[in-house]
């Protein structure tokens, strides 16, 4: 076994629990394994380029997840044009808010800009900090945080929070 295959055994088997639970969190329980082994495929292909730092290795996988995620959400979006085609247009719109304020929160993300939405998440469901996932979505630091004000701003308004909320 070559020095970058056992470095990348080593970060999935350090990594893969907090992977699942990323991708779960985004596409949930049926589909996640699923994106986590192709996750660990592409990481396999690309074993030569897995950094020696463990922190570094870690954002390494989280960039293949996300880019695993970003492929599912391409097909699934194909697929649904497609059942669309088939059926007929589908008002979108009829769908009813939730009721309790965990939903309404994740509505509220949902509706963003999914620049914006996605960096929330990774904020403050990944624990990442800006920088951290500044780097994760390939943008300067300066951007993620001003990214970061917009959308809690927007997420302000859309829940109906007073402007001076911290």
């Amino acid at each position: 076994m070559t020095r970058s295959h056992a470095a990348l055994e080593a970060a999935l088997a350090a990594s893969s629990t907090d992977l699942l639970a990323y991708l779960q969190r985004r596409v949930g329980p049926v589909d996640a394994p699923d994106l986590l082994g192709e996750t660990m495929i592409v990481a396999w292909r690309r074993a030569g380029e897995v950094p020696t730092e463990p922190e570094r290795a870690r954002m390494w996988l989280f960039g293949i997840a996300r880019g695993t995620l970003l492929n599912h959400a391409r097909g699934e979006r194909r697929r649904w044009a497609l059942a669309d085609r088939i059926r007929g247009h589908v008002d979108a719109d009829a769908a009813a808010p939730g009721s309790d304020e965990g939903l309404e929160v994740r509505d509220a993300i949902a509706r963003l800009d999914p620049d914006l939405a996605e960096l929330v998440r990774l904020v403050h469901w990944e624990r990442l900090s800006l920088v951290d996932a500044a780097e994760l979505l390939g943008i300067p630091a300066s951007t993620a945080r001003g990214r970061y004000a917009r959308a809690k701003e927007e997420l302000r308004v859309a829940l109906g929070a007073t402007a001076s909320t911290p």
